[in-house]
């Protein structure tokens, strides 16, 4: 019945399916071969650059076009409480009468990368389902976070003049993700500096194919929007089908490399319990392990 309405399109269905999802369930076997061409642009960048409300930006935009949208928005959860406060649905609750809109926050739960470990399940709910296109809202990136490079089709990397110079932001690591630069809240002092050093780091050493583009926006005002979709129009022509099957391709393979992660976590759960047998000399740390596989 449940998966009859999903078929259907009732958004409650897929709800429920997702919320199935994050509990552990597996994605559901009927549902695997629905066909799936929803275009995945994933938004990350530091705390309080504006994704949310440049996310909010894009939803509208897109809407205009008569596109129906999904949107992922993950988290921080506490590492205290492991709490998330799902905030960043907030920024974009004018959509929530919207039947062509469809937003779900999900909690980090402590997961590197700057997405949840359920992100990729439940953005296989929202592709069946048949969005148009699906957005992915990380959490304030670092260092290492770039797992979203993995899974979207389009790399949105959202800066702001006042975090420091582009340089600093390449020795972060974060640069390299990006499909295309958004320096947001052009409105501040030092946007035009932001971007011409962008466009000085990226061609530092290094001949792409693709030169990400930096484009100027002011999310409060909905300024530069529109560019935003036309660079990442650019970026899809760009791309070709081949191109789009490569960056599937290499989605899948992350996937894999997560359930494989999933699974050797459980078992060495499993293989913790079991170290007391080792202290006492009834088994080997040897022929644990060899017991794992």
């Amino acid at each position: 019945m449940l998966i009859e309405r999903f078929k259907g399109g009732d958004p409650r269905a897929l709800a429920r399916i997702i919320t199935l999802l994050e509990s552990g369930e597996d994605f559901p076997e009927e549902l695997r071969q629905l066909p799936r061409t929803a275009r995945v642009i994933g938004i990350t960048g530091s705390p309080g650059s504006g994704k949310s409300t440049l996310t909010d930006q894009i939803i509208q935009e897109l809407r205009n076009l008569d596109l129906r949208v999904a949107v992922i928005a993950v988290d921080p959860s506490s590492p205290f409480t492991g709490g998330a406060i799902l905030g960043d649905r907030i920024r974009m609750s004018r959509h929530a009468l919207d039947s062509g809109v469809f937003i779900r926050s999900l909690a980090s739960r402590g997961a590197l990368g700057g997405v949840s470990s359920k992100t990729l399940q439940v953005l296989s709910a929202l592709e069946a389902f048949g969005f148009d296109v699906i957005l992915i809202e990380t959490v304030g990136v670092g260092q290492s976070e770039v797992d979203i490079a993995s899974i979207a089709d389009h790399t949105v990397l959202v800066l702001t003049p006042n975090q420091g110079d582009a340089v600093q932001a390449f020795k972060a690591g974060v640069m390299e993700i990006a499909d295309i630069f958004v320096v947001n809240k052009c409105d501040l002092p030092g946007a035009d500096r932001v971007v011409r050093e962008l466009h000085a780091t990226v061609t530092l050493g290094i001949t792409p194919d693709w030169m990400p583009p930096a484009v100027k926006t002011n999310a409060q005002k909905g300024e530069g929007i529109a560019e935003l979709l036309q660079a990442l129009q650019d970026h899809r022509d760009h791309l070709g089908e081949e191109g789009l099957r490569e960056r599937r391709l290499h989605r899948l393979r992350f996937e894999l490399r997560s359930l494989l992660e999933d699974w050797a976590q459980g078992r060495l759960k499993d293989a913790e319990n079991q170290l007391p047998e080792v202290l006492s000399g009834k088994r080997s740390l040897h022929e644990l392990f060899l017991s794992l596989f």
